[in-house]
């Protein structure tokens, strides 16, 4: 058994059977995690659902307001001293019953320059339009990328998922992650992005990438499975499509302002053409979104 002690972080808002579903993952590891840091942020505590967990080590948080990535820091910031490893999990994502053993074999050997470790997402949807990244133009304008697991000019990220070995990447998931406890005495999760925070883990996963190693281990999988409780609408999520990303690229100064524009232009207009293909509003609102949110960016 490792010696290496891990604890996992898992911010929660309002989502009881999903964090019941995690928790149970955990509870069937065959080396399970040494604690676990639930910070609720949600306006009915889960505090019933943390308790009736019997075979993990678990302590429970408030955070309010409600924000991913406030209540991420303040779950690390809470992380026992002598414990080498910090993990941070979704609520809506699931261990398969070998990852945390197969996530410490991996850290007890990693060299010293790596940083992160992602768990490999092994049940990613498939991608609307896909067909681009084959396209030299879609690499040009920096939308998609034959080259996984890299973060593109645009500031647009390449999705890794149901890897067969293990691979080394420009920016990890976070939201299945663990990091070496080190990584945080120089770097924290960017509260700029604040309540339901789209792209904070690109955003601190790059910056941390640019001063350690990054990896996906293949034999540690994981599931996701999107809940729809408290996610936001499809025009105030095209508005805030626009604003993260454009953040993230005006702060990492080698990437590109004009090319994001571009690729957020491209990407509205594939907005569009889900609403008309999939005859779904919710696309049409998003597109509005987009719209709106690259109008007020001009300003």
């Amino acid at each position: 058994m490792s010696k290496l002690k891990l604890t996992f972080v898992v911010p929660t808002k309002d989502r009881p059977d999903e964090l019941r579903r995690l928790l149970e993952s955990l509870e069937i590891q065959t080396r399970p995690p040494d604690e676990v840091l639930v910070v609720d942020g949600g306006a009915a505590p889960v505090r019933e659902v943390v308790e009736r967990c019997r075979g993990l080590q678990v302590r429970y948080l408030r955070s309010l307001p409600p924000s991913a990535t406030r209540q991420r820091n303040t779950g690390i910031q809470a992380v026992r001293p002598d414990h080498d490893l910090i993990g941070i999990l979704d609520d809506d994502s699931v261990l398969a019953p070998e990852a945390c053993a197969e996530m410490l074999r991996f850290w007890e050997t990693a060299s010293a320059d790596i940083g992160g470790a992602s768990f490999n997402l092994v049940n990613h949807p498939p991608l609307f339009a896909s067909g681009l990244k084959h396209l030299r133009l879609a690499e040009r304008i920096g939308l998609y990328s034959r080259r996984q697991g890299t973060v593109l000019p645009s500031g647009f990220q390449v999705m890794l998922s149901d890897l067969n070995e293990n691979r080394t990447v420009q920016w990890l998931p976070s939201g299945t992650s663990v990091w070496r406890r080190t990584v945080f005495q120089a770097f924290r999760f960017d509260e700029w992005y604040a309540g339901y925070s789209y792209l904070e883990d690109l955003d601190f996963s790059y910056q941390v990438g640019k001063n350690f190693t990054l990896v996906i281990v293949a034999a540690a999988r994981q599931y996701h499975y999107p809940s729809p409780r408290g996610r936001m609408n499809g025009f105030r999520f095209g508005q805030k499509e626009v604003a993260n990303r454009l953040h993230f690229v005006r702060k990492h100064k080698e990437l590109s302002v004009a090319k994001c524009y571009l690729a957020l232009t491209i990407r509205a207009c594939l907005s569009l053409v889900l609403a008309v293909r999939e005859r779904d509003r919710d696309y049409v609102r998003r597109t509005a979104g987009n719209v709106v949110g690259l109008v007020r960016s001009l300003v």
